[in-house]
């Protein structure tokens, strides 16, 4: 096969192999152009677990506190009978979906929430009365989280709460002390008078 080269071209371009590589060159770059375009944009979701990654590695600690919570709605809770509605309803309810914090950088107070309805379970019975440690991005301090999926601020209740069976912490009760019954000893004497209980006038 004799390609039909046009000679008013440059010797460069009247090279077949060198239109070849033009043409490889080409398709490459659309192929790279339409996947960019076209490839699947990570969620909301997805941007969300990235950026609790990125600043659980490299953000830098503060002090906080917790200014408020958003707690789920009694709603959302199944009213049936069932054993595990219930168990999962006690847990949902004491389980917040939104930590608002505050904390201050160079003299500046930041006020910042961060949904954690995703940590259900690292955000179970926390602590909102005590202090908190915020990890923030030095380049954009307001940009912080309080928890992530491998790091977290946050202080937990060490005590179980009505919600949960007491039963596995009164396994081992202390043994109550037992008192002895009082028994009254015989008296011994060799005077015969001491032993006599009666009395004359």
């Amino acid at each position: 096969m004799v390609l039909d080269i046009p000679i008013h071209l440059s010797p460069f371009l009247r090279s077949p192999r060198n239109l070849i590589g033009i043409a490889a060159g080409v398709i490459a770059i659309g192929a790279t152009a339409t996947y960019i375009y076209i490839r699947r944009r990570p969620t909301a979701e997805e941007r969300e677990r990235l950026r609790r990654d990125q600043l659980a590695l490299t953000g830098r600690i503060t002090d906080g506190s917790i200014t408020d919570t958003r707690w789920p709605s009694a709603t959302h809770f199944d009213s049936g009978s069932d054993s595990s509605s219930e168990s999962h309803a006690s847990l949902a309810s004491n389980t917040p979906t939104m930590l608002l914090y505050r904390y201050q950088i160079a003299g500046v107070t930041y006020e910042c929430a961060q949904d954690v309805s995703p940590l259900a379970n690292l955000v179970h019975q926390v602590r909102v009365d005590l202090p908190v440690q915020v990890r923030f991005d030095p380049r954009n301090p307001g940009n912080s989280i309080v928890v992530a999926e491998n790091w977290s601020g946050l202080r937990m209740a060490t005590h179980p709460t009505k919600d949960y069976d007491p039963s596995p912490y009164n396994q081992y009760e202390p043994a109550q002390p037992q008192s002895a019954p009082i028994q009254s000893a015989p008296i011994e004497s060799s005077d015969p008078a001491a032993l006599d209980t009666t009395h004359s006038p």
